[in-house]
């Protein structure tokens, strides 16, 4: 049985906002981004494990892995995995304060 990928409103937005900030410079590298995302999700799909386990200090946050967009590795997938999910909570740049977005989210 296959893991069924749901991906949060704000995850949705956020790869469409980082398109858009690419494509100001290349349509063409923010068609590959787009893609690279589907492609990096299909990964987490077969293999959630391979994402690096990130603890933060809200317990809402507890099992939360990070895998880097391929080819695009400062922008991170943030997602959940159980056996037959797999929840994809955001994208974001790696310069952003992370821990303080997710702060503010889940109170």
């Amino acid at each position: 049985m296959s893991r069924k990928i749901i991906v949060h409103d704000e995850a949705r937005l956020d790869v469409i906002e980082i398109a858009f900030y690419i494509a100001e410079d290349s349509l063409d590298a923010s068609d590959r981004f787009v893609e690279a995302v589907g492609t990096a999700f299909g990964h987490l799909v077969d293999m959630p494990g391979i994402g690096v386990r990130r603890e933060y200090s809200n317990p809402k946050l507890k099992g939360m892995r990070m895998w880097p967009v391929p080819g695009f590795v400062n922008n991170l997938i943030f997602y959940f995995a159980t056996a037959t999910e797999l929840r994809v909570f955001r994208v974001m740049h790696g310069a952003r304060d992370i821990e303080s977005l997710f702060l503010s989210e889940s109170e």
